[in-house]
């Protein structure tokens, strides 16, 4: 796991671009210069710890910086068995396999990857980024000058960024950027899923070519039968847990919630790794889920950590963990991420979790009135919402039902805000006529207007390219990489995506039963009181924090916001602010936390 960045015909400072992506690799760094072209990189030693496999890694004519880890590269380099390898890096294997094959090989990896590779007989660079988006990629394009990098704090050492009041507005709206995107002109994050060739001695527009469509897996005929899909999930799973062990020269730790996710990949892990160190986090004042996670520690006998985390540092914390995003990042779960994986670095430095389960077997509560067909009747009845009172309970039954009829009432791109995010909706109308809205609003009427996919694989599908993507992902990125520790996802391995969309709906959403096949398949290999309770996450008590912990500080942010004004009418800041009981508690907090991230970005 590393740091890379790049530029073209621009003049960029080598010690600050390294220095701004040290925490991503502190182990080594280098950089190569060619011509027009410089590239950097900062290395955290995960495979093959020797100088050999630092990089910039040259191999003839081409050259490479390279984010992430290929956990099928020994298994690839059956493909080339006359080709000496000089070391044992996933790095040198992708070169060799780029110089036999070219770009067809992103293809063929099962990894997280953001990579420029160099070929300087064509003079060309090719960039590339993992099928799913895990590793960012943020690059910069005005005119004959081009830039790239793993964050956005890096981009800025290699070009001038200049705020973009457009995407600041959509973000309010839909709490991500577009695309993956950034709040600055001529900036834009690398497509996942997909490479491009630039040429060096004019650095036209990039055209990023597709290598993987996951929206065309969901077309393939479904397995319906439970034992049949049982059987290719745990298979799946275990291919891509045992991969993510193996290719690792240090020790490779766990998270462990007391969720079926990650108790399901530490209870595949231990079978490789008996010995296998595992980490629960104990928030004061939050949800404990260390007694359930304790019960599969002991069944499988893992070296396990309680992690006992206090908050009461959180307004001194507060600004650095979100600053760390480059960008507004309005996703309160960031905190417990943040701290989760500062205590973990301590122990191990590569870690493996249950991201993107949820997203691939149907595991949030939204996704069963779409999958059920209660969209229907609620968009019959819901004329009813401007007459029914504000919700002030989170979990209720009642805040379900008010949300389903207010989203039921919806098309495009409001629909996806008020079945996701859902901060701003239905209380300020924001972004409504931005270029950005209306390309979200096309891409999701596209989706769901695809009558080749179910009303749960199109939710699906619009969560692992807007939600997971934009939100989910950047947020592991950053969290852990902050403290140079690689958080790998076996969930989002190769195998268990195509698994995963060749499940019948019917195994995924039962009754009212979320990831209903993940909770049989449990039934194997966990402890019942875990299997049978509710999904929780990391559940922050964000109203809290907003009225209590955090109000001074991020009062003091949002009123001293110089750019607030530009975006947002000054009488609803002040409103939000001084007068919560015009506002729902959840959603007002989610509001503030938005608005907040924003003032601590902008300075």
């Amino acid at each position: 796991m590393c740091g890379i960045a790049g530029t073209i015909n621009l003049a960029p400072d080598e010690v600050a671009i390294v220095q701004s992506l040290r925490h991503r690799g502190p182990d080594a760094s280098g950089s190569l210069f060619f011509e027009n072209l410089a590239l950097f990189h900062t290395r955290l030693s995960i495979q093959d710890l020797s100088a050999c496999a630092n990089q910039p890694m040259e191999m003839g004519d081409l050259a490479i910086v390279f984010n992430g880890e290929i956990y099928n590269h020994h298994e690839l380099r059956a493909k080339i068995p006359h080709f000496a390898f000089q070391t044992q890096s996933d790095t040198e294997t992708i070169l060799a396999l780029f110089a036999a094959f070219g770009a067809s090989i992103f293809a063929m990896f099962d990894g997280m990857f953001a990579l420029a590779i160099l070929d300087k007989r064509s003079r060309t660079l090719t960039l590339a980024r993992d099928k799913m988006g895990k590793k960012p990629l943020f690059c910069y394009h005005n005119g004959a000058h081009f830039a790239f990098a793993s964050e956005l704090g890096a981009l800025a050492r290699c070009a001038p960024l200049a705020i973009e009041l457009e995407s600041l507005r959509f973000f309010l709206r839909f709490g991500f950027f577009y695309a993956d995107g950034a709040p600055y002109q001529h900036v834009f994050a690398f497509p996942a899923a997909h490479s491009a060739t630039i040429a060096l001695d004019s650095p036209r527009p990039l055209q990023p070519v597709r290598y993987f469509d996951m929206r065309a897996l969901f077309m393939r005929e479904k397995v319906a039968s439970l034992p049949h899909a049982m059987a290719e999930v745990e298979d799946s799973l275990r291919a891509c847990v045992k991969r993510r062990l193996e290719s690792s020269s240090i020790e490779v730790g766990s998270f462990l919630s007391g969720g079926i996710d990650s108790s399901l990949v530490v209870a595949i892990a231990s079978e490789f790794c008996p010995s296998l160190q595992t980490f629960t986090v104990a928030f004061e004042g939050m949800y404990d889920e260390s007694p359930l996670a304790a019960l599969v520690a002991e069944r499988y006998h893992t070296r396990h950590s309680v992690l006992h985390i206090d908050t009461k540092c959180l307004a001194d914390d507060i600004e650095g963990i979100l600053r760390a995003y480059g960008r507004p990042f309005m996703d309160s779960s960031a905190i417990p991420s943040y701290y989760v994986a500062k205590e973990a670095k301590k122990h191990v430095s590569v870690i493996l979790n249950g991201d993107g389960a949820d997203e691939l077997f149907g595991g949030y509560r939204r996704y069963v009135p779409f999958a059920l067909g209660w969209v229907g009747v609620a968009r019959a009845l819901s004329w009813l919402v401007p007459l029914l009172p504000k919700s002030h309970r989170q979990k209720s039954l009642y805040t379900y039902a008010l949300r389903l009829l207010s989203m039921a009432r919806k098309q495009g791109a409001a629909l996806y805000a008020s079945a996701t995010i859902d901060s701003f909706e239905d209380v300020l109308s924001i972004a409504a006529d931005c270029a950005y809205t209306q390309k979200l609003d096309s891409f999701v009427r596209d989706v769901c207007a695809d009558s080749r996919l179910s009303p749960l694989s199109r939710w699906l599908y619009l969560d692992s390219q807007l939600l997971l993507l934009c939100d989910l992902l950047p947020k592991m990125d950053i969290a852990t990489m902050q403290h140079a520790l690689e958080a790998r996802s076996p969930f989002l391995g190769s195998e268990m995506i195509e698994t995963s969309t060749r499940i019948s709906d019917s195994l995924k959403i039962r009754n009212r039963h979320t990831k209903y096949i993940l909770r049989e398949l449990a039934k194997k290999y966990l402890p019942t009181q875990l299997v049978s309770a509710p999904k929780r996450g990391f559940e922050v008590p964000l109203a809290h924090w907003v009225a209590h912990d955090l109000r001074d500080v991020m009062t003091q942010r949002i009123q001293s916001c110089a750019l607030l004004p530009e975006l947002l009418p000054s009488n609803f800041v002040q409103e939000l602010l001084h007068k919560p009981q015009n506002f729902a508690t959840q959603k007002r907090a989610k509001m503030l936390f938005t608005l907040f991230a924003l003032a601590v970005w902008a300075g």
